[in-house]
This record gives structure tokens, C-alpha cells and sequence, in this order.
């Protein structure tokens, strides 16, 4: 493990990459061998999406709460190609559900392959995380990601619950973006503290870390929707408004509006589609919505970094630091 001692403290993303890049390597040859099947299809859709890029935030973050915490074994790896095949069994599903087109600025895997195959090979997936974590023999690693994977699929059901629901309440959105996406990085966090042997207050302040960490991630993500180009999120501006997404920049702005913006913009929500996406960002724009949401996703990048006080000071807790920030600020 390295130390602040020994290693300088990131200060930046490809510095945080730097630092894990051995383990990230191990993991990368890992996935490569367990992604392998004896199904040609199999190999094709499950190589596309995950070839398609992508930093591996949920597998990085796994490698690196577990150096932070002490660990000093080779399980962690296995624990990250878990994480990230898990991961990578919600896109695919996701796309289908979504009828999205693109995935990290590539054609989605059901738009070629279509969404028979790509929901199989989600399962595909889903089951092979799980023969490799039935292979660690630990039940608490187990009991943590049989609970995180049922926590993400009733997220996803949530989320389906609420599209075009133009009265979705702030406290609706963040049980489904804690559901959907953060609790994933919760588990990923905790996963590192249960290797290392830490204690159950270390643990459930790196899983608190976890879900802060990824609620502001998923918030910066609903902002950039609304600014960002196909380079940044592989995806159109306004993309969650095509899908019927009502994320919380819309709950803002639905609540800062009156009158006939209102009720424009409740019915743009309701109507779906893209089609008066330029109406949707002059609104977001009078009513700083945009602004506001960033300022919740940045706040709640602060509350992680202090969760991080149970782990001893190392270049490790430094970079999980950088990974806090750059949740809500992409260019670290």
C-alpha cells in the first residue's frame, strides 16, 4: 500500500489513475478472462459496451477505499471486476428501458444487436458477478452485493414509476438516484472497509461516503444533460427529457415557475420527447435550476470528504477526496 510518505497526494484525476494504475491493470485482465464465453454473441455485446471506455469510477473507487483502509491483499480485484460487471448489467437493461441510443458516445448494444440479446447478456453478466463473488467465500461480501443488486433493480422500477410525473417530489428523486445508482458506489466504498477487516463504524462511514459521493455524481449528471455535448456524456443535450426523466434541474425549475411557464413546462415533461428542448433550457436558465442543482451535488461532495476522517491520512484517502470533487466537476 502506498502512503503520503512515499507517494505524493493526487491532485487530479489522471493522478488518481496514476496511483491505482497496477490494481486497475489486474482488473482490467481479470474482466477480459471472466467475460469470456463460449457464446459468440455473449462476447460480442458484453466486449462493446464494456470496451466502450469509461473510467470505472465504481471499481476504481472499490481499489482504492480498500489500499486506503489497509488492505493488502489481491481480493479487491476480483471485488472490482464484480463491481464492474454488475455495472455493466444495468446499462445494458438500462438502454433497453430507455430506448437510448448511445452509450459513452457509441451506439447502444440493443440498437445493433437488439433487445432480446442485450437483456440476455445482461443476465449473462449479472450471473457471472455473482460465480465470481461466491468464489471470494466471504458471506458479508455476499450479503452486501445480493442486497445492492435488489436495491438497483427496485430503482430502476422506481425510476419507470415516475417517467413524464411532472409532481415527482425532490425526496421521490433522490430515493430513486440513491436506488439506481448511488448505492452501488455505498457498496463499492464499504466492500473495501470488509476486506481490510475494518470496523462496522469505519465501514458504514466509507458506505456513507459511497452514497454521498454518488448522489452528487448522479446530480452533476442530470445538470450536464442539460449543457453538456455528445463528447462529455457520450449522449444529446436534453436526452433525460427525451426519455421522460423528471431529474431534479425539472424539479427546481417546476418549482421556481409560475403561471403559463409553469404550466408549459409541465406539459413539455408530460408530452416527452425533445421537441421543445430550447423552451425547457430558457426556463432552467430564468429559474437558475441548473446553478442550484450543482450547488446540492457540490454540497453533497463535501459531506463525503468528511466521511473520509475514519481512514488514515495516505495518498489513497487523497484521492478519494479528488474523486468527491471531480463528481461535480468533470474537468479535475
Amino acid at each position: 500500500m502506498n502512503d503520503a510518505s512515499t507517494c505524493a497526494v493526487p491532485k487530479n484525476l489522471p493522478d488518481v489513475l496514476d496511483l491505482a494504475a497496477a490494481d486497475r491493470r489486474a482488473v482490467d485482465d481479470l474482466i477480459r478472462r471472466r467475460l469470456a464465453s463460449d457464446v459468440v454473441l455473449v462476447n460480442q455485446i458484453g466486449q462493446h459496451i464494456i470496451g466502450g471506455g469509461g473510467k470505472r469510477l465504481r471499481p476504481l473507487l472499490h481499489l482504492l477505499c480498500a489500499r486506503a483502509a489497509g488492505y493488502a491483499g489481491q481480493d479487491h480485484i476480483q471485488l472490482a471486476a464484480v463491481i464492474e460487471f454488475i455495472h455493466t448489467a444495468t446499462l445494458l437493461h438500462d438502454d433497453v428501458v430507455d430506448e437510448s441510443h448511445r452509450r459513452r458516445g457509441r451506439e447502444a448494444a440493443h440498437q445493433i444487436w437488439g433487445n432480446a440479446a442485450s437483456v440476455l447478456v445482461g443476465d449473462f453478466l449479472y450471473s457471472r458477478s455473482f460465480q465470481l463473488m461466491v468464489e471470494l467465500d466471504r458471506l458479508e461480501v455476499m450479503r452486501i452485493l445480493a442486497d445492492t443488486t435488489n436495491t438497483i433493480a427496485e430503482g430502476e422500477v422506481l425510476q419507470l414509476m415516475q417517467m413524464g410525473n411532472a409532481d415527482l417530489r425532490a425526496q421521490d428523486y433522490f430515493r430513486v438516484i440513491s436506488d439506481k445508482t448511488a448505492c452501488l458506489f455505498a457498496a463499492s466504498a464499504q466492500l473495501g472497509g470488509v476486506l481490510a477487516g475494518r470496523s462496522a463504524g469505519d465501514c458504514s462511514s466509507m458506505a456513507e461516503f459511497g452514497l454521498l459521493l454518488g448522489q452528487a455524481f448522479q446530480i452533476a449528471d442530470d445538470v450536464l444533460d442539460y449543457r453538456a455535448d455528445d463528447s462529455e456524456l457520450g449522449k444529446n443535450v436534453g436526452d433525460d427529457l427525451a426519455e421522460g426523466k423528471v431529474t431534479l434541474p425539472l424539479i427546481l425549475a417546476l418549482e421556481r415557475s409560475g403561471g403559463a411557464r409553469h404550466d408549459h413546462l409541465r406539459a413539455i415533461i408530460a408530452a416527452g420527447g425533445s421537441r421543445n428542448v430550447a423552451d425547457v433550457l430558457e426556463i432552467l436558465a430564468e429559474t437558475r435550476a441548473l446553478e442550484d442543482a450543482l450547488q446540492e451535488a457540490e454540497r453533497l461532495a463535501r459531506q463525503a470528504e468528511e466521511r473520509l476522517h475514519v481512514l488514515e491520512p495516505s495518498a489513497e484517502r487523497g484521492a478519494l477526496a479528488v474523486l468527491a470533487r471531480y463528481a461535480v466537476d468533470r474537468s479535475l
